[in-house]
């Protein structure tokens, strides 16, 4: 029965975070600017009394004060995601992810919350080669998105020790799942797929499709956010950790799985061809993450590995698209 504040709530992962904990009773302030969230992501809750709609940008510190008010628990979510993006508009990717992060940091120390919970990146990890992916241990980042979401672990790093602020920092790895935007130049690569396959139109795998990714249902991220909200143990504070499911598939296998969920509810789907482009430049060849210090020191379990992750997420995608 907590307050809290969820930054770009009307996202992907900011709205299934919202729509979680109402269902628990919380209260929940929606902090969004809709440059990439959307309105009807949050049109289910509007008639929810517990929930509150804020319009407004992180970048603006006299928004970010008035949004912590009162407030117990912030998950930060908001930000401009997307390594391409950021590669065509560094600025404004540094101006969201580092000047906004770094006031929402500010707002929430004055106001004394209990703590801040943000989304950080797998990216982090950078020209990395070691695989599993372990929390201590990062390489060069290798886009501007990338330097923005480790300078968010810095910055969250110093508050904790220079303020006492709480913090707990979340690494998503390639998360998926119901209301990801299959839309616009930067759209995700599985509701981008769906969308293509349902269209008859043919997916673009960039490079041979052996490159491989930690996919992670947004069931999962829910039950890491919930974990870094409930723990108490002191040595799980003011850290990092994976949220992931530890196991990789490759982007052929991917698009291959997508298929054939899709060609069971469309056979047409079956003669679909699968396309190869070029590689993307800022792209890790792999990833995979360790959840063991998740496990250890969050109690934390996925609920979900990929197959049935991208079941759901199909199932999602063909009732609301269509």
């Amino acid at each position: 029965m907590s307050k809290i504040l969820i930054t770009g709530g009307a996202g992907f992962i900011g709205s299934n975070l919202c729509e979680y904990f109402l269902e628990k009773g919380n209260e929940v302030i929606c902090l969004d600017n809709f440059s990439t969230g959307h309105k009807d992501n949050i049109a289910p809750f509007l008639s929810n009394p517990n929930f509150r709609m804020m319009e407004g940008d992180i970048r603006n510190l006299d928004i970010c004060r008035e949004a912590v008010q009162g407030v117990d628990y912030v998950l930060h979510q908001a930000a401009l995601g997307s390594v391409p993006r950021s590669i065509n508009d560094p600025i404004t990717s540094n101006e969201v992810n580092v000047s906004g992060f770094l006031n929402m940091l500010v707002a929430s120390k004055d106001a004394k919350i209990k703590r801040f919970i943000y989304a950080a990146s797998s990216s982090t990890y950078g020209d990395s080669e070691t695989l599993p992916k372990v929390e201590e241990k990062i390489g060069k980042p290798l886009s501007p998105y990338a330097i923005t979401k480790y300078v968010n672990e810095l910055y969250a790093d110093i508050f904790s020790k220079t303020y006492g602020l709480e913090t707990i920092g979340l690494r998503y790895f390639n998360v998926f799942g119901r209301r990801q935007d299959p839309n616009g130049a930067y759209a995700a690569v599985i509701p981008l797929f769906v969308k293509q396959f349902m269209n008859y139109e043919s997916p673009v795998i960039n490079g041979n499709g052996d490159f491989s990714r930690d996919f992670t249902y947004i069931d999962n991220v829910v039950q890491m956010n919930e974990k870094a909200i409930l723990v108490t143990n002191e040595e799980a504070l003011n850290t990092i950790y994976n949220t992931a499911v530890g196991d990789r598939t490759t982007l052929n296998e991917l698009a291959g799985y997508l298929k054939e969920f899709l060609t069971i509810l469309d056979s047409k789907i079956g003669s679909v061809e699968i396309k190869h482009g070029p590689n993307r430049k800022g792209d890790i060849p792999h990833s995979l993450a360790s959840i063991e210090k998740a496990r250890k020191l969050l109690g934390y379990e996925p609920t979900y590995k990929i197959r049935e992750g991208l079941k759901e997420a199909v199932d999602w995608y063909w009732k609301n698209l269509k």
